[in-house]
């Protein structure tokens, strides 16, 4: 994503820097795994844009194999169960029973998203069911496949004020169908997302082979209970875009000295093959710990995160402890993780260890129960549960402080993204927003705004033309976009700010993050180097199961 570039920040009061829009249209206002041998390396005519990081080391983890499975009596994450639904059944959709394209309410949706394979099999449909929706996806293929039998590629189609925006990785097709002001490129994001959402329970090599071998498969047995997952993601963007449009995610507003001392403990709690140590709540990140040579090769994507947290507020989840392969497709979207989920002391705030070692449950639950020693005696959960329940808002992942903390008259929303971070620290890419209050309180409103924030942000990142400040008068508010080298901001005013008003009322938003910052964002990362595996493991199981090849 465009961040503006290292040229200066522009002087607030630069008039040639201000562009003065009004947004065409705003008047309307709009688990199942298959155990097969490992993959080849290359996997010949797979898609390279589902992921963004560069290549990764070919030692980088391994497939999960048959002879790899976790071992241990531990409880192990079934996705069939997981949502206590009937979505087990390949045949049954995941949005409910109906979805004929005749249907009104189906037809009034601003959004569709559809998963199929080439040959035209219904995988993933965001509302109603594939089996019903079956004729529909298969006019998508022949579109597809007309286009491609001329030597191009379809990327999207413009119908009025609707947007179809398809996306081919490998084996499988995914297709947007909007009304919504998102651009053809931020709605190739989401499903991106949605795509990395499936890699990361079967991984891509899986689902390339097994396409390979059977074209007309129908995937939803592997991914059977996976459906509501993925609508969870896809809630999350309605609710929530700033994770997806500023490619970050959101920290718990946590005072330093206590985030520090979490991040200490999260450092001294390790084990043999533990990877990555997270805490969250509420769907937010409190702090994460990476091991440092997994640090010193990648720096862990915000992407993978998001995945890992929409992954972990499954109600499976939801108490207890469990044991499951875990794929970050951005790291390496052909091999495993082994990731164990606890909640700590019945609360909602959930510790997940990532571990190369598939026969390590034991050693991770001892970790688990030396994190919720050190949080008792540090008073964390006491601290963490305020920091929830502060929100009024109906999304489990609303922020945890009100816009009035700023202090600044006439605004009333922001979303600012840190651009500053020395890249020496490897810092997660972090973004911050208050609560939506008054008048935000209603979903409409709610979709509004969002809209406003997806129309600025196409336009300062736009490929033909990208800006770098953006004064925007709307119907009912005023907005203000800013991008710089140091920082993104999207700001939602009052009616009534002039634009003198909304560079003073920036200028104070500025300098009260800056004070804030310690608190809202994790600014030095904590890392650490896990104890040598034990001398018990053969050469050949470490090279097979671990993050790195053996030597």
């Amino acid at each position: 994503m465009e961040a503006g570039g290292d040229t200066a920040a522009p002087a607030p009061g630069d008039a040639e820097e201000l562009e003065d829009t009004r947004c065409p249209g705003e008047e309307a206002g709009d688990r199942g795994g298959v155990h097969e041998d490992p993959p080849d390396p290359g996997d010949e005519g797979l898609e390279e844009t589902g992921s963004e990081t560069k290549d990764q080391p070919s030692g980088l983890l391994s497939p999960l194999s048959q002879s790899e499975a976790p071992s241990c009596t531990c409880q192990l994450w079934d996705p069939a169960a997981s949502e206590n639904s009937p979505l087990g059944d390949p045949e049954s959709g995941s949005g409910g029973q109906g979805g004929d394209p005749s249907d009104e309410d189906w037809r009034s949706k601003r959004k569709h998203v559809f998963v199929l394979s080439e040959a035209g099999k219904p995988i993933y449909s965001r509302y109603g069911s594939v089996e019903a929706l079956s004729t529909t996806m298969g006019v998508m293929t022949a579109l597809v496949s007309f286009v491609q039998s001329a030597g191009d590629a379809i990327r999207a189609i413009y119908a009025e004020d609707h947007k179809l925006v398809f996306l081919q990785q490998g084996p499988l097709l995914l297709v947007a169908v909007s009304r919504t002001p998102q651009s053809a490129a931020q709605l190739r994001e989401e499903l991106l997302a949605v795509h990395s959402q499936i890699v990361s329970t079967l991984t891509r090599a899986s689902v390339a082979r097994i396409f390979a071998r059977k074209q007309n498969y129908d995937l939803r047995r592997l991914l059977a209970g996976s459906e509501r997952t993925l609508d969870r993601l896809l809630d999350g963007v309605e609710r929530d875009p700033g994770a997806l449009l500023l490619g970050a995610v959101r920290c718990v507003p946590l005072a330093r000295p206590l985030r520090d001392a979490l991040g200490t403990l999260l450092r001294r709690c390790t084990a043999p093959g533990l990877a990555l140590s997270v805490l969250a709540v509420g769907g937010q990140l409190v702090t994460a710990a990476q091991e440092r040579t997994v640090l010193a090769e990648c720096r862990l994507d915000p992407g993978d995160l998001q995945l890992l947290l929409n992954w972990v507020g499954a109600p499976a989840f939801a108490a207890g402890e469990a044991w499951a392969p875990v794929c970050l497709p951005r790291f390496n979207p052909d091999g495993f993780f082994y990731a164990y989920v606890a909640r700590l002391d019945a609360t909602p705030v959930c510790l997940l260890l990532l571990s190369t070692d598939p026969e390590a449950f034991h050693d991770m639950a001892t970790c688990r129960r030396l994190v919720e020693d050190g949080m008792h005696t540090l008073g964390a959960m006491r601290a963490l549960g305020e920091a929830v329940s502060f929100s009024t808002a109906p999304s489990a992942s609303a922020p945890a402080y009100s816009v009035q903390a700023v202090g600044a008259s006439g605004l009333r929303h922001f979303l600012y993204k840190p651009l500053d971070i020395p890249d020496h620290h490897r810092q997660l890419p972090q973004f911050t927003s208050p609560e939506l209050e008054a008048p935000y309180s209603r979903e409409e409103e709610r979709q509004r705004l969002s809209d406003l924030y997806h129309r600025l942000h196409a336009r300062l990142h736009s490929t033909s033309r990208p800006l770098r400040l953006i004064y925007h008068v709307a119907e009912k508010e005023t907005l203000l976009a800013w991008v710089t080298s140091k920082f993104e901001l999207y700001t939602c005013l009052s009616p009534l700010v002039t634009k003198a008003g909304a560079i003073l009322v920036v200028t104070k938003l500025l300098r009260w993050v800056k004070k804030e910052e310690d608190r809202l964002f994790i600014r030095y990362p904590p890392k650490y180097s896990t104890p040598p595996a034990a001398p018990t493991a053969s050469t050949d199981q470490a090279s097979h199961n671990g993050l790195f090849p053996g030597p």
